[in-house]
């Protein structure tokens, strides 16, 4: 296993990890979790950037690369809902995006059809992450003006995930046709 792999498999190991300091009752839960979210995230920039640079681009790694990435934001929007710092709508709209597109890439596939990642996608991922960080920031005084950057983010990474998802399909609307 390459180093991108290797990273990329850290990532999918500290979300247990991360799920347990966030939902813990210990002192520092909450500290804890935003560091592992931190090293998760940077683990997803890096690993891309080494397989990239150092040609180390596998079929492991385009496999588990998103869903490690899925599976990190989604163990973080379950527990805010626990929380009660999300709506579990919000959860709802970004979850049913990653499913449409999975399984949309999945049917695409089957017909031989790779379709790329686009600008959108990562927007969406970038803005998600972020929401993420503000969130696990939710309680400490940051900002001068107490604007609640984290709610402004929930709005922006859910409007991305809309924005990304209906431009991922129209797109490609092509591998729903009937013929082939």
């Amino acid at each position: 296993m390459n180093l991108a792999n290797q990273l990329t498999f850290l990532r999918v190991l500290l979300v247990p990890g991360f799920m347990y300091l966030l939902l813990s009752d210990l002192s520092y839960g909450q500290n804890g979790a935003l560091i592992v979210f931190l090293v998760a995230s940077i683990t997803d920039f890096f690993d891309g950037y080494i397989a990239r640079k150092y040609d180390m681009v596998t079929k492991f790694g385009k496999f588990m690369d998103p869903l490690a990435d899925k599976l990190l934001v989604t163990a973080a929007l379950i527990c805010f809902v626990q929380m009660g710092q999300i709506s579990s709508w919000v959860v709802v709209i970004i979850l049913s995006r990653e499913f449409i597109v999975s399984i949309f890439r999945a049917v695409a596939a089957a017909d031989g059809i790779v379709i790329a990642a686009s600008m959108w996608g990562k927007y969406k991922t970038v803005s998600q992450m972020v929401m993420i960080i503000l969130i696990l920031l939710n309680n400490r005084p940051f900002d001068m003006w107490h604007i609640p950057m984290d709610q402004i983010f929930i709005v922006i990474a859910t409007a991305l995930t809309i924005i990304s998802g209906l431009d991922y399909i129209l797109k490609n609307k092509q591998v729903l046709s009937e013929t082939k």
